[in-house]
């Protein structure tokens, strides 16, 4: 690959960490570097959400356990792709965690055609409006990185998104009906070589919101769960405040 390409596609992963473009932004998905105020700080919130998962750990195991030493979450295998994504997961908690990570780690960011697709089938028929403001953030991105605002992804560059870890909570109490899932995650670009580009995108932070509607998971942003949102500690594989703050590290099925 040109020295050319490789800039490029450096630029594209440095965008998503600096640019307020939140590639879902809006209540779906905000890119935790936000250059934000109070209300995106770590753990600034003054709601006690209903956590999403294993039962609570006694102060003595929260005092000791950390994400890397506890069992991962093992994500439920898709059962069929559709319009780009994976699909067939549960309904219980599980199912909206592995819905989430699957969406987040197969999105064409900087594919606006793709994204439209992808939003249209996950998307809440609730979230009104929404699908065009994320369309419309896609084609920023690839503007602000030197592309024609419509398009696919440059030829000989790919992207690959993985989950490291996630945070789910519900905002609805015991029902589970609406969850906020946060994922912690590393975006790497690869060259038409094969090789890794030596500056991928680390540790970063973002957050969904699903709700079980017509038997799937559904991203919404309606402003009676948004204002519900609660904001995590920050996100270290050997931290006891992360584990005690909810987040679980996960697996793939295999």
């Amino acid at each position: 690959m040109s020295d050319s390409k490789t800039h490029k596609a450096r630029l594209m992963l440095a965008g998503l960490g600096i640019l307020v473009v939140g590639v879902l932004v809006g209540g779906g998905v905000t890119v935790a570097t936000t250059l934000g105020g109070d209300d995106h700080r770590p753990g600034k919130s003054s709601l006690a959400p209903t956590t999403v998962g294993p039962s609570p750990p006694s102060e003595s195991q929260q005092a000791a356990m950390t994400p890397d030493k506890a069992r991962k979450l093992v994500l439920e295998k898709p059962t069929g792709q559709k319009d780009g994504l994976s699909t067939g997961f549960s309904k219980g908690p599980v199912g909206a965690i592995s819905t989430a990570v699957h969406f987040w780690e197969e999105y064409a960011f900087l594919d606006d055609q793709k994204a439209r697709q992808q939003l249209e089938a996950i998307v809440s028929s609730d979230a009104e409006g929404y699908v065009d403001e994320q369309v419309s953030e896609v084609r920023k991105l690839r503007e602000k990185v030197g592309l024609p605002p419509s398009g696919g992804t440059p030829a000989g560059i790919t992207f690959s998104t993985t989950v490291n870890a996630v945070r789910a909570t519900s905002l609805t109490g015991t029902r589970g009906k609406v969850v906020q899932i946060w994922m912690n995650y590393d975006r790497y670009a690869t060259k038409a070589d094969g090789s890794p580009d030596d500056e991928p995108l680390k540790d970063e932070d973002t957050d969904l919101l699903l709700k079980w509607q017509d038997g799937a998971w559904k991203i919404t942003n309606e402003p009676e769960y948004r204002e519900k949102r609660s904001f995590p500690r920050a996100y270290f594989p050997a931290s006891h405040i992360s584990w005690a703050d909810g987040w679980q590290q996960v697996r793939h099925a295999d």
